[in-house]
């Protein structure tokens, strides 16, 4: 049983969506508020198969990790026997797309994604998460979420392209740069370290800026109901890719699995920062919908940003 401060049982003894139970009919029409232009901007990484373009060189993703695979029926080189006839001198390619959505391309984690002891969040059973899914806190319980984003930009802040591999964002920077956060904000972390894949592969790979434990904290208390970030974990990572804090300060069991906080990773968040810098607010309409997958640990996601 987790003892720090925590959301379990906040929301009732079989909740398994965390915060974004605060997303209510009332809390997403005054987030629609936020939208003043109507300019709809992604904020995804392009998936790229691997297998039908350079995107080992092209996509950041961390070392290792599977990449996408993309299959397609047109040729009858890849998955199928060729392009099916449709019609009278019509034919249709299909495809297929194999995905591990965590380290490779913009997801959403789920509530089961990590854990600490035999419990998940809110106190289900981790022995409920298995190699066939987890029936405890799935991706598919997170519904789509229309929510006010708020844009901490701290490289732009702090008047550099991208933070230092080593940057750890505290919650007093967070607060310099924008105090006015509310119950089920999207909170949205700009690092610019996806830039960083522009002067190389290596250079990405060496670690990375992320939130300090401390950040996620002072997030967490001011119930948000998603932290979204540029950055392939959060929290920040070092050169053999993994983070260096300890279980009482892993910035996954601080939002995910204490406070039932979803996670957003590896956005594209450098058009928003461009577009932010030049109107007043850093404030705007958050919109994704994580694929249905029953048991999934996360699911890739498009999010989308109404300005």
């Amino acid at each position: 049983m987790v003892t720090e401060p925590n959301n379990w049982g906040r929301f009732g003894p079989d909740d398994q969506r965390g915060t974004l139970n605060l997303l209510t009919p009332a809390t997403v029409l005054a987030a629609l508020a936020s939208a003043v232009t109507g300019q709809v901007i992604s904020l995804a990484m392009p998936i790229r198969g691997a297998t039908s373009s350079p995107a080992p060189t092209t996509v950041p993703h961390l070392r290792g990790r599977p990449l996408p695979q993309h299959f397609m029926s047109v040729d009858g080189a890849d998955y199928a026997a060729g392009t099916r006839p449709v019609g009278a001198g019509l034919r249709m390619a299909d495809d297929a797309v194999v995905v591990t959505p965590h380290g490779t391309t913009t997801h959403m984690d789920a509530l089961c994604h990590m854990w600490a002891g035999e419990e998940l969040y809110n106190g289900h059973p981790a022995a409920r998460v298995r190699s066939y899914g987890a029936t405890r806190c799935g991706i598919e319980h997170a519904g789509g979420v229309v929510a006010r984003g708020v844009l901490f930009d701290v490289p732009r802040h702090l008047g550099l392209d991208r933070l230092p591999a080593d940057f750890r964002i505290s919650g007093d920077l967070l607060a310099e740069i924008e105090d006015d956060v509310r119950p089920g904000d999207v909170a949205v972390i700009r690092t610019g370290w996806p830039l960083a894949w522009e002067s190389s592969p290596q250079e990405y790979w060496s670690g990375q800026p992320g939130l300090s434990a401390d950040g996620g904290r002072w997030l967490a208390a001011r119930d948000v109901a998603v932290v979204a970030s540029d950055n392939a974990a959060i929290g920040g990572l070092n050169a053999r890719q993994l983070a260096d804090e300890g279980l009482e300060d892993d910035l996954h069991l601080i939002l995910l699995w204490r406070h039932g906080v979803h996670l957003a990773e590896m956005l594209w968040l450098e058009e928003l920062g461009t577009a932010c810098a030049g109107r007043t607010g850093r404030d705007f309409v958050f919109v994704a919908a994580p694929l249905k997958i029953e048991g999934g640990t996360g699911s890739p996601v498009n999010p989308l940003a109404i300005l």
